[in-house]
C-alpha cells in the first residue's frame, strides 16, 4: 500500500502539515489541497470517511479540531489507511501528552520527524509504537547533547 500524500488541516481549513510522497508541482499541490479541504469540510459528520476522488481514494478522520487526510491508490485498503492515521495520532499523543492543534503548529518539525520515523515513502516503515518512540527519544537526546554548551577543553578532548 502506497500513500500519495497526507494532509492535516483544521476545521477552519488551515493547513497544518503536509507530506507528499509523489512528485507534483507546487501549483498542483495547492490546487489539490484547496479542493480536498473544501470537499472534506463540506461532508457531514455521520458520512463515511472514505471518498473516491479523481483516480484515488481519500481516507480521512477527524480528531478534535484536526482532520487527518490521506490519498491512496484505488486498489489499496481504506481500513489499513485509517489504522495508519490512528497510529500516527497515537504516536503524537504519546510524544506530546494529549496532542492538540497548537502542538502541531509550534512543534511542526517534531510532527514531521515522527511521521518520517513512522512512514517512509508513503509506506509504514515501523509498526511498533515503542520502537518509533524510542527512535524519537534517541534523536531528542542527540539534539540536547549538541545544544549543551561545552568548554574549549572538552571540545578538544582534554577533560
Amino acid at each position: 500500500m502506497t500513500m500519495q500524500f497526507m494532509l492535516l488541516f483544521s476545521r477552519q481549513g488551515k493547513l497544518r502539515l503536509q507530506k507528499w510522497y509523489v512528485p507534483l508541482s507546487d501549483k498542483e499541490k495547492k490546487k489539490i489541497t484547496r479542493e480536498l479541504v473544501q470537499t472534506v469540510l463540506a461532508r457531514k459528520p455521520k458520512m463515511c470517511s472514505f471518498l473516491e476522488w479523481r483516480d484515488l481514494k481519500i481516507v480521512y478522520k477527524r480528531y478534535a479540531s484536526l482532520y487527518f487526510c490521506c490519498a491512496i491508490e484505488d486498489q489499496d485498503n481504506e481500513l489499513i489507511t485509517l489504522e495508519i492515521i490512528h497510529r500516527y495520532v497515537e504516536l503524537l499523543d504519546k510524544y506530546f501528552g494529549s496532542v492538540c492543534e497548537l502542538d502541531i503548529i509550534f512543534n511542526f518539525e517534531k510532527a514531521y520527524f515522527i511521521l518520517d520515523e513512522f512512514l517512509l515513502g508513503g509506506e509504514a516503515q515501523e509498526t511498533s509504537k515503542k520502537n518509533v518512540l524510542k527512535a524519537i527519544e534517541q534523536a531528542d537526546l542527540l539534539q540536547e547533547e549538541a545544544e549543551t554548551p561545552r568548554s574549549v577543553l572538552e571540545e578538544i578532548g582534554l577533560t
